[in-house]
């Protein structure tokens, strides 16, 4: 859920945007999880790893498995191509500036 006043999130990037989002992925990166165990770790309660995942769900970026009155969690890599791709810019874009510095540098006396 946002915070009062926050923007919806939409997109991968709005739900990698919260630190603890982040973290959930990064766990869900070595398989899927149950709620439990995803919350065991992290410095919030239960309740708030549910509602974060439901902001992910929300994109895409995990599902969700029911077993009983368990929930299990599972990464989809898909979503994340979005964010690869622009971190591709972003690395053309500065190599490309430091090797405009790196020529400058080598030219300066």
């Amino acid at each position: 859920m946002p915070a009062a006043g926050a923007p919806p999130v939409t997109d991968v990037f709005g739900a990698l945007a919260h630190p603890i989002r982040r973290q959930i992925a990064e766990i869900l990166a070595s398989g899927d999880k149950f709620v439990a165990e995803l919350a065991e770790p992290l410095p919030v309660s239960r309740p708030a790893v549910s509602q974060h995942l439901a902001v992910m769900r929300g994109v895409g970026l995990v599902s969700e498995t029911r077993s009983g009155r368990q929930h299990r969690y599972r990464l989809h890599r898909e979503p994340l191509e979005d964010v690869r791709l622009w971190l591709v810019t972003l690395d053309r874009f500065w190599a490309g500036r430091l090797g405009r510095l790196a020529e400058h540098l080598d030219g300066a006396p």
